[in-house]
C-alpha cells in the first residue's frame, strides 16, 4: 500500500527529563491527536511519582492512553505493547484522529516499526529439563546440542552465557524449529505513515541537571512512601520489571537496609543517567527522524512552540 494512501501517525522519542510530556500535549492542543504512552514504567498503577507519570491536570487536557493498565506485580512485554499500540492506533484513526505515540522505552518503538519475531513463550516444564542437564551433563554439552540443531544461534551465543543457551534449546524443543529460522520471520506490518520525532539535548551537562532536579522534586512530592506502600505488600520482589525501574529499584534497596538514603539519592540519580545515555544511543542510530530542540531552563515556553512549528511543517 502506498504511504499516501495511510492514516498519518506521528512519533514523538527522547531521553527521560527532555520534556516530552509538555511537547505532547501542545502538540495534542494544535493537532488533532491522542496520545498512546510508549513507557513500560507508566503502564503500572500506583507507580505515579517515580516514573513522572502525567498528573491529574495534564492528563484532563491530554488524556493518554496505555498509561495505568497493570498491576505493579504483572508483566508486560514488547509483543504486549505491539498489539495494544495497533490496535489503539486503529481506533484512533478510525475516530478520524492522529495518533501520537510518547515515550521513551525505545524497544517499544522498535517492536512497532520492525515488528517481532514469532517466538514461542517460555515452557517452565521444558526450562526445568534443560536445567537439570545442565547440572548433569555441563553447560559446554548443551551448546554442543545447540550447535547440533542451529548452528549460527551456537556460533553468535557464548558457551559461557547459560541463559541464552538455555533459551535457543528452549525454543526449539518448543517449536520444532530452530531460534535462527524463527526470527527470520517478523510480522512487521505497520499500516501507518510515520512522522518520527526526537527530542535529543545538545548538552548533556544540562540535561543531567535536569535528571538530579527531577529525582530531588519526585522526594519532596512523596516517592519514598510510594515505594514504601509496595515494598510493604509483600507480593513484589527486585526481579519484577516493576521494582527494576530507576529509582524504585534503589529506594528497595535503601528499605532493605544495603544502603543509607545519601547512598539511595546518589545512585537513583546516576540510574537515570544511565538510563538517558542508553535512549541517547538508541536514538543516534535511529532511521527517518526529524531532530528537535530540547526545551531547557527559561527557553522552555520559547522552545516548546518551535518545536510545535517544527511538527507541524512535517505533518502539515
Amino acid at each position: 500500500m502506498h504511504t499516501a494512501t495511510l492514516p498519518k501517525a506521528i512519533f514523538l522519542m527522547g531521553p527521560t527529563a527532555s520534556g516530552k510530556t509538555e511537547l505532547a500535549i501542545r502538540l495534542c492542543e494544535q493537532f488533532n491527536c491522542e496520545i498512546i504512552s510508549v513507557d513500560s514504567a507508566l503502564i503500572y498503577r500506583t507507580m505515579d511519582i517515580g516514573t513522572a507519570k502525567p498528573n491529574a491536570a495534564e492528563l484532563a487536557r491530554a488524556p493518554h492512553l496505555l498509561i495505568d493498565i497493570l498491576d505493579p506485580s504483572a508483566a508486560y512485554s514488547a509483543a504486549d505493547f505491539r498489539k495494544d499500540a495497533l490496535r489503539l492506533m486503529g481506533e484512533i484513526s478510525a475516530r478520524g484522529k492522529i495518533p501520537l505515540l510518547v515515550g521513551g522505552t525505545m524497544l517499544y518503538f522498535k517492536a512497532l516499526i520492525d515488528g517481532l519475531s514469532p517466538l514461542p513463550a517460555a515452557d517452565p516444564a521444558i526450562r526445568a529439563e534443560i536445567e537439570q542437564q545442565a547440572q548433569e551433563f555441563g553447560w559446554t554439552w548443551l551448546h554442543q546440542q545447540l550447535h547440533d540443531v542451529d548452528p549460527v544461534s551456537a556460533k553468535r551465543i557464548h558457551p559461557n552465557d547459560p541463559q541464552r543457551v538455555s533459551r535457543a534449546l528452549e525454543v526449539y524443543r518448543i517449536s520444532g524449529k530452530s531460534m535462527t529460522e524463527l526470527t527470520q520471520t517478523k510480522d512487521n506490518d505497520l499500516p501507518f505513515d510515520v512522522v518520527q520525532f526526537a527530542i535529543y539535548p545538545d548538552e548533556r551537562a544540562q540535561l543531567h541537571q535536569r535528571i538530579e532536579q527531577r529525582f530531588k522534586q519526585m522526594l519532596t512530592l512523596g516517592f519514598e512512601d510510594e515505594v514504601r506502600e509496595l515494598y510493604q505488600r509483600g507480593d513484589l520482589h527486585t526481579d519484577m520489571p516493576a521494582v527494576r525501574c530507576v529509582g524504585y529499584r534503589q529506594m528497595w534497596d535503601y528499605f532493605e537496609g544495603n544502603i543509607d538514603y545519601d547512598e539511595m539519592i546518589f545512585r537513583g540519580i546516576v540510574a537515570t543517567r544511565q538510563l538517558a545515555k542508553r535512549q541517547m544511543t538508541w536514538l543516534r542510530g535511529w532511521d527517518k527522524l526529524n531532530r528537535l530542540h530540547t526545551p531547557i531552563g527559561d527557553e522552555s515556553e520559547a522552545m516548546v512552540l518551535e518545536n510545535v512549528a517544527l511538527v507541524k511543517k512535517f505533518v502539515g
